[in-house]
């Protein structure tokens, strides 16, 4: 009997979620904790499985590396191209860069999908 309540308790908290677990809690707005998903689909449009960065690397078509007008996707990160700095980083706007939207040149290392939509 202890050995099936044990279970049952840890069964109770064993939680199963999907790929949009830890951005799935909301502040204020609406909006994910984890929000640079969430200002990427307010400006492409497209579900809740979209506030999950990783997930844009499948939407759209392979833009075939960094381009001006291409979805670039880090693991935990997603943001737009807009332009090209002339220190050769690319200008990314995105939602959630240090708590905030901005637009900066960043460098595109370690990015696992550029994308065109």
């Amino acid at each position: 009997l202890f050995v099936g309540n044990a279970e049952a308790a840890k069964s109770k908290h064993k939680h199963h979620y999907k790929n949009t677990h830890h951005h799935s809690r909301v502040i204020k707005d609406g909006r994910p904790a984890k929000w640079c998903g969430w200002f990427m689909r307010n400006i492409f449009g497209g579900g809740p499985e979209y506030n999950l960065a990783r997930n844009w690397s499948k939407r759209g078509s392979s833009a075939g590396g960094p381009r001006v007008g291409a979805v670039v996707v880090w693991p935990h990160h997603v943001g737009y191209i807009t332009g090209k700095a002339s220190n050769g980083k690319w200008i990314v706007k995105s939602g959630n860069d240090g708590g905030r939207v901005r637009e900066r040149p960043r460098s595109v290392a370690g990015a696992i999908a550029f994308r065109i939509l």
